[in-house]
């Protein structure tokens, strides 16, 4: 059966590799999906490689993944380069311009050694590329960059970022005409005191003429409760709902995190949450890592989680995903856990 998709599980292309696009989101064009992201495939904590490219893969039911290469290769010769496996670069985000018809990239350039934490821009003529850089160590208004989301009105292709204000609050900002920089105008939200509240891992998407965020907390590889919002504007005022996850006994969002939401083209009502599976191993008893890091310093927290996996490099080339269909009750957005799932079920 074709569009199965099975969460949790081992996800491997029709080459028989693993999928490596993690953080990655899902773009459709001309009949064919395309799912793009992190390349893991390197990232064993050993090494210090952080990331191996952009990685993108095609398919027409969701299910079945042709690996088309890297279309971001990493740069090898300038340990400076963003693009180096050795900086800490990821969440690639890609939109298309309507007006210029360029495909614009972003990425993020996070640091553990107190550097203002940037962003990344590339532009090419196709979404395989090839991309050139036109903004590297880009502090959006002067501030450090977390974890972010491009988002594009479908009517008048005006585009915002939903990116993190480090340890801080959620910010919404106004994009250039052109997708490569920020107008100035911007809007803040979620205050809060730092790790584990503040909010990271935004997935935003619209329904029905309302705004949905799903954000998680701040627990380092270590997955927390998950939560949505929402709001009748980009820049809100955003409401929180709470947990999509209610049905998760272990307050872990199923032992993931949200990086993105798709809207399938040809169904009337179904969104798709891609979500990242960081710790395959992690035990079922673990403890919630939100609770532990609210109580204790980082540091303890740390080591409190050790027994249950907490390195600080864990080996991600064999992180999983966990793609489950969101589920609306009035306003609020629910992720049922399902083994298996097919997306033929959907009208």
């Amino acid at each position: 059966m074709s569009g199965v998709i099975r969460p949790g599980r081992v996800w491997l292309d029709t080459k028989g590799e693993r999928i490596q696009a993690h953080g990655g989101s899902v773009l459709f064009a001309d009949g064919t999906f395309y799912w793009y992201g992190e390349n893991k495939e390197r990232s064993t904590g050993r090494d210090g490689i952080w990331h191996w490219g952009v990685r993108c893969y095609a398919s027409t039911d969701l299910s079945s993944w042709e690996d088309l290469g890297l279309i971001i290769p990493p740069v090898l010769d300038d340990p400076r380069s963003p693009l180096n496996p050795a900086q800490f670069t990821d969440r690639p985000h890609i939109v298309i311009n309507p007006e210029t018809g360029k495909y614009i990239c972003w990425l993020r350039v996070s640091s553990r050694a107190g550097r203002p934490q940037t962003l990344v821009v590339l532009v090419a003529d196709a979404l395989l590329g090839p991309y050139r850089i036109v903004e590297a160590g880009l502090r959006p208004l002067g501030m450090d960059a977390g974890d972010f989301d491009l988002v594009i009105d479908s009517d008048d292709g005006k585009a915002y970022c939903y990116f993190e204000r480090v340890h801080r609050e959620l910010v919404c900002a106004d994009l250039t005409a052109d997708y490569t920089g920020f107008t100035g105008y911007y809007s803040t939200h979620f205050p809060r005191p730092g790790p584990p509240w503040v909010r990271e891992a935004r997935a935003h998407f619209a329904r029905r003429g309302r705004h949905y965020l799903i954000t998680s907390g701040r627990t380092w590889y270590f997955p927390n409760p998950a939560e949505v919002a929402l709001a009748d504007t980009y820049h809100g005022p955003w409401t929180v709902l709470g947990d999509p996850h209610p049905a998760d006994p272990t307050r872990t969002s199923f032992n993931s995190q949200v990086s993105s939401v798709f809207k399938h083209p040809a169904k009337e009502d179904l969104y798709v949450a891609l979500a990242d599976r960081w710790l395959p191993d992690m035990p079922r008893d673990a403890p919630n890592a939100a609770d532990i890091f609210a109580q204790t310093s980082e540091e303890e927290a740390a080591e409190l989680l050790r027994p249950y996996g907490y390195v600080a490099d864990p080996d991600t080339s064999r992180a999983d995903y966990v793609w489950l269909p969101l589920r609306f009750a009035g306003d609020m957005a629910y992720l049922d856990w399902h083994d298996e799932w097919c997306v033929d079920d959907y009208a």
